[in-house]
C-alpha cells in the first residue's frame, strides 16, 4: 500500500509540475515578425458575435497585427453548437475594428486545433509563406504550437489573451492532458 501512495503522489506532482510548465509558457509572450498570426476558434455568443474570450484572443491578434509583426490574420474554426461559423464571425468582427479584407483569412474547416494547424500550413505553403504568430489562451499556447509546427509550420512567436474566468479551471488540467497526447503522438 505504501508503493501505491508514493506512486500516486510521484504521479500527482508530476502532473502539477507540468501544468505549472504549460501556464508559465503560456504566459510568457514571444513577440516575432510572422507571415500571418493564427487564431483558433471558440465560443460564439447568441447574437453571432465572438464570446469574450474568443474576442480577447482577436484583440491580442489584432494588437500584433497593428504593430505591423504580420500583414496576415488567419482566422480558423467550424460551426459550432451556437450554430454560427467561427471563421466568419471572427472575421468580421476584424473588419470592424478597421482590418482590410485583404489580410484576413477565413478557414472555416477548423474544427479541432489540429485541423487548424494543417490548413494553415496548407495556406502557408500554397502561397509560399513560412512563419506564423500563434494567438490564443494561455493554456492553449503550448499545444497549438505543437501542432502548427508538427504540420510544418515554423512558429515564430505567441501571445496570450488577457482573458481568465472560472471556466480556466476546467480548461488547464484538460490542457496538460492534451499536451501530452499531442505530444506522445507520431
Amino acid at each position: 500500500m505504501h508503493k501505491l501512495t508514493l506512486l500516486a503522489l510521484a504521479a500527482a506532482g508530476t502532473f502539477l509540475l507540468a501544468t505549472g510548465a504549460l501556464i508559465a509558457t503560456g504566459l510568457h509572450d514571444q513577440v516575432a515578425q510572422a507571415d500571418m498570426i493564427v487564431v483558433p476558434g471558440n465560443t460564439i455568443a447568441p447574437d453571432g458575435t465572438p464570446s469574450p474570450r474568443l474576442q480577447a484572443r482577436l484583440d491580442v491578434a489584432l494588437k500584433q497585427f497593428r504593430a505591423q509583426r504580420s500583414p496576415r490574420l488567419f482566422v480558423s474554426g467550424g460551426t459550432g453548437k451556437e450554430g454560427f461559423d467561427e471563421a466568419a464571425s471572427m472575421a468580421n468582427y476584424l473588419r470592424k475594428q478597421g482590418v482590410p479584407d485583404s489580410a484576413i483569412i477565413e478557414d472555416n474547416q477548423g474544427w479541432t486545433t489540429e485541423a487548424t494547424a494543417r490548413n494553415a500550413a496548407a495556406y502557408l505553403r500554397e502561397h509560399g509563406l513560412k512563419t506564423a504568430m500563434v494567438a490564443t489562451q494561455y493554456f492553449h499556447v503550448p499545444r497549438f504550437r505543437l501542432a502548427l509546427e508538427r504540420a510544418g509550420i515554423a512558429v515564430s512567436g505567441n501571445v496570450h489573451a488577457p482573458y481568465f474566468e472560472l471556466r480556466d479551471l476546467y480548461s488547464i488540467p484538460r490542457e496538460t492532458v492534451g499536451y501530452a497526447v499531442y505530444y506522445a503522438r507520431p
